[in-house]
């Protein structure tokens, strides 16, 4: 486990739940308050602040309070921890499907040669002749 893994299990966690997901939809609009992030989700503010702080949590939400009003915004640093998890994943995985593709590009030419009249396939095992 990576000494990151932490922070990128709180990140799914926080990415998993629609309501947080519509929160930042909403943000990705620009900066606004926890009332006008709770108005068209239909939720509470109290509800709002719990989403909040875990979104906080997980770096992509940053909250400052100006008086009374509690302004929302998008933070980066959590979404680029989440790219680099992906594009490290990704590269990993490319790699594996790539050898699989080769792994059945080699079975279909051998099955290929063996449906052809005349042409015996030669097994591996056999000794040279």
């Amino acid at each position: 486990m990576t000494s990151q893994q932490p922070q990128i299990d709180r990140l799914f966690h926080a990415l998993g739940d629609p309501t947080r997901r519509a929160i930042l939809g909403l943000l990705s609009q620009g900066p606004t308050s926890v009332t006008r992030l709770a108005e068209p989700l239909g939720i509470t503010v109290t509800a709002i602040g719990q989403h909040l702080q875990i979104l906080e949590e997980s770096d992509l939400v940053r909250t400052e309070k100006a008086g009374r009003v509690r302004t929302c915004r998008i933070e980066p640093a959590g979404f680029s921890l989440l790219e680099q998890w992906i594009r490290d994943h990704r590269t990993h995985w490319q790699i594996r499907l790539d050898q699989l593709g080769e792994m059945l590009d080699e079975e279909d030419n051998e099955n290929e040669t063996a449906s052809q009249p005349g042409i015996r396939p030669v097994d591996p095992r056999s000794p040279i002749r």
